[in-house]
């Protein structure tokens, strides 16, 4: 009897949880079954991307994601995440991205980051406990018609820079401004332009210091042709006039070629690229140059290597380059050079830049020697075997937000 009343209140008891557990109720996502994942996801990313595990080191990962940016033509961003599978998911990759406008705010930024994030888990989600779990969505109805864009892709930007510059016996203080139009597709990059320079030049010759200023301007244009994903051809032109460097007037037009190792369709994670620029140049000089020439017509040709590199942050691109004249090969010219460009804010950057060069190449200069008073008066280019300059200077882009394509065929040649 005793036995039968214990038996008893044990179903009793089992009913009454049974009766008790709610039969929609989720069974609960174990922690452990969770992917690990290596990336440097912030604060905001952790939160609003819960079902994975951020680890702390690279050898613990399921997954490595690498997040990359680059600039698209209207001044928006292309976001990339990069995801390499290890241990359980090795040799599996797969590249998301996603596009965002200059007039976006920086919370719809990581709002859009988060969505696309979690998009790009999915195909790995899919085979663990945790699967059932995910909920997918689609918030808006697909449009039949596309707006159209009233800047037909084309777009403005502004620029204003200071810099400094150097050479054996002068140094100089400059303010650039610049106003350029350009349009890019996946085929084809226009770009047109207008630039100039007012500078402060500080001589000093023995024991006497002057100060004196000059202006420059030129007007330049550009197309580009592309040609699948490594190779790119295009061709520049160039009307300017520096009464400083002797130019009364003058212009270069001439063809390029470009090979980029990686695939442009990696441009937001890396280029390593190498082009040839063959030139046609015209110099009307303002006075009789060492060479004992008042006008001429010359060839050149130049071959141009750069690295770039792109982070969260900003980007940065290292350069070099040699240059010589055809009809003389000792008329040379052999620079570097590095940039940085930072994000500030929608479509606002900041922008750093250094460069060295070896100068064998000064054409234009002056027959005679300089006197006290031209090196003074600032009228004369002065001989030097080497030139540095730097330049810190701030960014503004508007136009069309509908350009969301990248091309970065020869961006770096005009």
């Amino acid at each position: 009897m005793k036995k039968l009343s214990v038996i008893f209140f044990l179903v009793v008891f089992a009913i009454t949880l049974s009766a008790e557990e709610d039969p929609k109720a989720p069974k609960k996502a174990l922690r452990k079954d969770a992917i690990n994942v290596y990336m440097d996801a912030s604060t905001y990313m952790k939160k609003e991307v819960p079902f994975i595990n951020y680890v702390r080191d690279i050898q613990d990962a399921d997954l490595v994601v690498l997040g990359t940016f680059q600039q698209t033509g209207s001044g928006g961003g292309e976001y990339t995440f990069f995801v390499d599978g290890r241990n359980r998911f090795a040799g599996v990759r797969d590249t998301v991205k996603f596009n965002t406008f200059p007039d976006e705010t920086d919370e719809e930024v990581r709002q859009k980051g988060v969505r696309t994030l979690k998009m790009g888990m999915m195909k790995y989600m899919i085979n663990t406990p945790l699967a059932e779990f995910i909920d997918i969505q689609f918030t808006e109805p697909i449009e039949e018609e596309v707006s159209t864009d009233k800047w037909n892709n084309w777009v403005f930007t502004t620029s204003l820079s200071s810099g400094l510059q150097g050479q054996q016996s002068a140094d100089a203080r400059a303010l650039n401004t610049e106003f350029n139009a350009s349009r890019t597709t996946n085929n084809w990059r226009l770009s047109t332009g207008v630039y100039h320079n007012t500078s402060t030049t500080e001589y000093e010759y023995g024991d006497v210091k002057a100060t004196d200023k000059k202006k420059d301007s030129r007007v330049y244009g550009d197309v580009v042709k592309s040609l699948g994903e490594h190779w790119a051809v295009g061709a520049s032109s160039d009307v300017f006039k520096s009464i400083y460097s002797n130019y009364d007037l003058g212009y270069v037009i001439g063809p390029a070629i470009e090979y980029d190792i990686f695939p442009y369709s990696e441009s937001t994670r890396r280029i390593f690229r190498f082009h040839y620029i063959l030139n046609y140049r015209f110099n009307n000089y303002s006075d009789t140059t060492v060479f004992l020439k008042t006008k001429e017509s010359l060839w050149s040709n130049q071959f141009n290597a750069s690295y770039t590199n792109f982070q969260q942050w900003g980007t940065i691109n290292i350069t070099s380059g040699w240059s010589n004249y055809l009809h003389d090969f000792s008329l040379n010219r052999l620079s570097i050079g590095a940039y940085v460009s930072v994000k500030i804010a929608k479509g606002l950057t900041f922008d750093m830049h250094g460069g060295y060069a070896f100068i064998h190449d000064q054409i234009s200069l002056r027959k005679g020697d300089a006197s006290i008073e031209d090196i003074l008066l600032n009228r004369k280019e002065l001989s030097t075997t080497y030139s540095y300059g730097t330049s810190i200077g701030i960014t503004y882009r508007f136009g069309s937000i509908y350009n969301n394509i990248v091309n970065p065929r020869l961006d770096v040649l005009f």
